[in-house]
């Protein structure tokens, strides 16, 4: 698979010294109840990584210090006692917390990493004052609740991962906003309802909604998607397929409908996908000898 944009932008912005390391991989497997997560880029370490040294205070570093106190008062369990760590305003210390040092030479906040920290709680508003985050990685916790309309303002957030936690209600449109988003990751929750249109006319190079409650008929945007990785399975999709499907960007890489309830044809441009791996329309209910497949 290949290495997301992001690998590489960050590598440009993080210091050596720091010693992080960098990895990157997409898992688009269904797998079982609770796989969720587990395939984006990530930036060094995680919950037991090592912490780049802090920076000099700054105003961004207060309000990311504001941010996560408040964050920390949402949450109301810690198992692996990851915020035991989260005292005083020496953010750059706190555990799944890294920093960077920006172009103009601040240090700023670049990623939150706390994935696997089965932390239960909720999102907070606050958030939104991480401004220069290129990266919120957070599957396989226990995070409930609504996805904050503030998260519009992760002017720099490229990658969200919201995987395999608790979250409901519908679609949340705010990640739609998010101007330089390439990642969504919202597999194994419980959003419910119709996925909006927006969503695949928006410049994302992955899409993971799988195992949701999503329903509805797929959005006609489908066809518009410049996505390389498009997951949609185990949901309560149905219909037809767009008529425009078949007429994808040549990115299209993956792309899984699997236990979903649509019917109807495949169209044939799909036969003329030049760089597609993994084709999986599962136990859909579709005629293929109409479609010319």
């Amino acid at each position: 698979m290949k290495c997301w944009l992001l690998a590489f932008l960050l590598l440009l912005i993080i210091p050596t010294e720091a010693g992080f390391g960098v990895g990157a991989g997409v898992g688009v497997n269904v797998g079982p109840v609770g796989g969720g997560g587990g395939g984006s880029v990530w930036i060094g370490g995680g919950i037991n990584g090592q912490n780049p040294p802090s920076g000099s205070s700054s105003s961004d570093l207060s309000r990311a210090y504001t941010a996560l106190q408040a964050w920390k008062s949402a949450i109301s369990d810690d198992p692996t006692k990851v915020l035991d760590t989260w005292v005083g305003p020496d953010v750059c210390s706190y555990k799944g917390v890294f920093c960077a040092d920006s172009e103009d030479g601040q240090t700023i906040v670049a990623g939150i990493d706390l994935n696997h920290a089965n932390l239960k709680g909720t999102l907070v508003k606050e958030l939104s004052f991480l401004t220069e985050m290129s990266l919120i990685h957070l599957n396989s916790n226990r995070f409930s609740g609504l996805i904050p309309d503030t998260f519009r303002d992760l002017n720099s957030l490229q990658e969200l991962d919201l995987s395999n936690n608790q979250f409901s209600g519908p679609f949340p449109t705010t990640t739609l906003y998010i101007p330089n988003l390439i990642y969504l990751d919202l597999r194994f929750n419980n959003f419910t309802g119709s996925i909006p249109d927006e969503l695949f006319n928006k410049n994302l190079d992955a899409i993971f909604l799988n195992n949701n409650q999503f329903e509805g008929e797929l959005p006609q945007s489908l066809g518009n998607a410049q996505a390389s990785v498009i997951n949609l399975a185990n949901n309560e999709f149905s219909g037809n397929f767009p008529s425009n499907f078949g007429f994808m960007g040549t990115k299209l890489k993956e792309i899984l409908f699997l236990n979903n309830q649509l019917t109807g044809c495949i169209p044939e441009g799909v036969g003329l996908f030049s760089e597609i791996q993994v084709f999986d329309p599962g136990m859909c209910q579709i005629v293929l000898q109409e479609c010319g497949v």
